[in-house]
């Protein structure tokens, strides 16, 4: 195995102390390796954490939507790391071994839509429209803003466009899923 290009910061890492210590807070006690590699920029790490922190944690919307958007995004970009912790998320959301499986399919014609709600189908679709088109179907956006409302909808849409942000920086960077099971 070749040596990283970035290798990533130490696991004990502990300066800047303060924001060692609210990544540390926000993961449950554990550094992952796509904090290990923020962490070479200070000021794109504390904004990433107070960033994604809030749309992991803050957001009205629900959370299996917001789980379902994420590991849709990570297959549609092949970012198999964003996969590897998000779909444990999905399923203690409420999301069926059988919908994981599915949501490897994505963008492609044999996706089980049937398997999905409505509203997460339009999601899916909203998923795929976002990340593989950047424009997205009106009526879309309509039946969405019915079904969920403005403040909903606009979160599943910035929760799409964030996760497209998070596969393109694991990708370049190669970040890869930890030894361990994510905490």
């Amino acid at each position: 195995m070749s040596e990283r290009l970035i290798p990533y910061q130490p696991i004990d890492l502990a300066e800047p102390a303060q924001l060692v210590a609210a990544i540390r807070k926000r993961r449950g006690g554990q550094f992952i390796n796509l904090d290990r590699m923020l962490l070479h920029s200070v000021p794109i790490a504390e904004g990433w954490n107070h960033f994604i922190g809030e749309i992991r944690n803050n957001l009205s919307l629900d959370p299996k939507l917001r789980e379902l958007a994420m590991c849709g995004v990570a297959v549609l970009n092949g970012a198999e790391y964003e996969f590897f912790h998000h779909a444990p998320p999905f399923r203690a959301a409420g999301g069926t071994e059988a919908q994981v499986d599915a949501l490897r399919l994505i963008g492609q014609a044999d996706f089980p839509v049937e398997i999905f709600s409505g509203v997460e189908q339009d999601a899916v679709a909203l998923t795929f429209q976002m990340t593989r088109n950047i424009k997205v179907d009106p009526d879309l956006m309509r039946r969405l803003q019915s079904t969920l409302g403005s403040t909903d909808t606009v979160e599943l849409v910035s929760v799409i466009a964030a996760y497209n942000m998070v596969s393109r920086f694991l990708i370049a960077l190669d970040v890869t899923p930890e030894d361990h099971a994510p905490q």
